[in-house]
């Protein structure tokens, strides 16, 4: 029998009925055999008190047994309940067991989104971060050029005068408009504390065929856009010596057919920009018959 169905079955007045009929049936019983008893001699006063006296008798234990029956069945009522409270507290206990862990389940499943969202953000702030940092980098990078470039540009304005240009250890002078013969363009270099330009190298070489070219005047004549430099054949013809004595051996900066000493005493080189070749620019020219601009060059202090 469960749990259940048992205060049901004790306390239900069917069976508390039952038992009383049971016993009243009895006491019935008991009752038609003292008539029998006592019949059998006839009915007198004796009989009669006999009678009443098993009667009273009679009554008295089915008082009894009734009162032990109700205490009974109290006893028993209280122990049910008792044991139908336990049970319940058993299915509370479970059923609050079980909402437990379903909130407990339901908690961990909102961490777990959570964490996955916390996840992702801190992933993607990583990213942020990290495009951050190679910005930064080229920042600093980019800082570092500026400076250096500002140092350099401090360092070459503080080490060339002003009209001078600065290239690599050196500061050139370049004729604006004003033109001379060679001799006097030299002159004029030395009254300023330089000399006329020596090229000894392809990128000096390369500066000043691009710097005439941003200087070339609106006449497009090529002898007027022309510059003295420090190179002559004045000592040996056909031998081109640089003013500081060193003799030019690299023929491919000569304007093809030149030099040419096509009038006598073309013994000075002058510097133009060539479009076709950027290498060949340089012809022999008459060093006191023509007035063209020139090139100074010094070192920078």
């Amino acid at each position: 029998m469960s749990i259940k169905t048992l205060p049901t079955r004790l306390f239900s007045s069917s069976f508390n009925t039952t038992v009383m009929e049971q016993t009243y049936k009895r006491a019935n019983e008991f009752r038609h055999r003292l008539y029998k008893i006592f019949g059998q001699g006839g009915y007198s006063f004796e009989n009669y008190n006999v009678l009443n006296l098993c009667l009273g008798l009679l009554n008295v234990v089915l008082l009894i047994v009734a009162v032990a029956l109700s205490a009974n069945c109290a006893k028993i009522k209280k122990d049910s309940l008792q044991v139908y409270h336990s049970a319940a507290l058993q299915l509370f206990s479970k059923l609050n067991d079980l909402c437990s862990n379903q909130s407990t389940g339901i908690e961990a499943e909102g961490t777990m989104q959570n964490y996955t969202k916390v996840k992702e953000q801190v992933h993607q702030l990583n990213l942020i971060n990290d495009g951050y940092q190679r910005q930064l980098k080229a920042l600093q990078a980019e800082n570092t050029n500026l400076l250096a470039n500002l140092s350099a540009l401090g360092t070459s304005c503080s080490r060339c005068s002003s009209g001078w240009t600065h290239f690599n250890s050196s500061c050139y002078y370049f004729s604006p408009y004003e033109k001379k013969t060679w001799r006097d363009s030299r002159a004029d270099c030395i009254r300023r504390g330089s000399d006329l330009v020596v090229i000894d190298n392809q990128q000096e070489q390369m500066f000043v065929s691009h710097t005439i070219e941003m200087m070339k005047l609106i006449n497009t004549d090529v002898w007027n856009n022309g510059f003295w430099i420090g190179l002559t054949d004045m000592n040996v013809e056909g031998t081109w010596e640089w003013i500081n004595n060193v003799t030019e051996v690299e023929p491919r900066y000569w304007i093809d057919g030149e030099p040419n000493d096509y009038h006598v005493g073309e013994d000075c080189a002058v510097a133009v920009y060539s479009a076709d070749n950027p290498w060949k620019t340089r012809y022999d020219g008459g060093c006191q018959r023509h007035n063209i601009r020139w090139i100074c060059e010094i070192n920078a202090n």
